[in-house]
């Protein structure tokens, strides 16, 4: 008998097909969340959904027969781990199957705020001729600062080298064998580089790690790019930083108002550029994560365990 999977987050038809050949599929994004947990949690068995949409420990206790939880993506963070872990459910998540798309999305947001393009695009489209407009610096020889050397931090190191960029990162703990530069606190590694780039995971124990204080490190020079999650970022001082001149400019493809739009950024028209969480969205990487999934769903239910486990 196949096993029944409430799928939380939404897919393509196409996608959707592919999971429901293996399995059951009882599929409830959105608002049907709450109705489709009372009316078959009985049967469930297995739970997809994604880290932003999570699983409290209320819904597991209403499912008697889950036994694995699964995030389609790396991120897992509002999931109640431990809840799962006291029950003995099987965790598991899509590491490393969106870390090129991240980083491709990285690149384009680090390029696009420091050479203001949807701003220049904007002025270019009415007359405005290149005098008017400030020299903006170049990406080649600057220091980038990782916050997070995983998967897509590596990714993004890697880009990076073709533009001749020193790399130090914080994390952790040190990685042996790089030479990269590690820094014990997102604060001295700030101080260090001119370009901030978050890809850390989320969660309490990285909320606001870029507050007030790290921004006024990263200083007037400085250009932060975030495309791991929102909470990693104090809204209101990253606002407060970019309208001073604190911080020179900032891409970010999160925030912390997800799915609503940052309300305090949204009159920064020149050093800001935001995108709505696509980062890890292109074909390649979602059919990657629907096929890790449904090798984790297999590997649990035929004993040979997840693929990949939360670790």
């Amino acid at each position: 008998m196949q096993a029944v999977v409430l799928m939380l987050n939404a897919l393509s038809d196409a996608h959707r097909a592919m999971i429901a050949a293996h399995c059951e599929l009882i599929y409830a994004p959105g608002a049907e969340r709450t109705s489709a947990i009372a009316e078959h949690g009985a049967r469930i068995e297995a739970v997809l959904t994604i880290g932003t949409i999570g699983l409290t420990a209320e819904e597991m206790a209403a499912m008697p027969r889950l036994s694995l939880v699964c995030a389609l993506g790396v991120g897992y963070e509002r999931i109640d781990v431990a809840a799962a872990r006291a029950r003995g459910i099987a965790l598991a998540h899509g590491a490393n199957t969106n870390a090129d798309s991240v980083a491709d999305q990285a690149m384009a947001l680090l390029l696009a705020c420091m050479r203001q393009l949807p701003y220049n695009d904007r002025a270019a489209r009415t007359g405005v001729r290149r005098e008017s407009l400030p020299m903006l610096p170049q990406l080649t020889g600057k220091k980038l600062g990782l916050v997070g050397l995983g998967a897509i931090g590596s990714a993004i190191a890697k880009r990076v080298s073709g533009f001749d960029m020193q790399v130090g990162y914080h994390a952790r703990s040190r990685r042996e064998g790089l030479a990269h530069r590690f820094f014990d606190t997102p604060l001295a590694l700030a101080e260090w580089c001119d370009v901030l780039v978050l890809a850390a995971p989320g969660g309490p124990d990285t909320r606001h790690m870029v507050d007030a204080e790290v921004l006024a490190a990263l200083g007037p020079r400085g250009y932060l790019v975030n495309i791991s999650r929102g909470s990693l970022v104090d809204t209101e001082a990253l606002a407060a930083a970019l309208r001073s001149g604190g911080i020179a400019g900032a891409g970010l493809d999160v925030y912390e108002s997800e799915p609503e739009p940052p309300q305090p950024l949204l009159d920064l028209q020149q050093n800001l550029v935001i995108t709505p969480h696509v980062a890890g969205q292109s074909p390649e990487s979602v059919q990657a994560m629907v096929d890790r999934f449904i090798a984790n769903l297999n590997g649990h239910f035929s004993g040979q365990g997840v693929l990949t486990p939360i670790p």
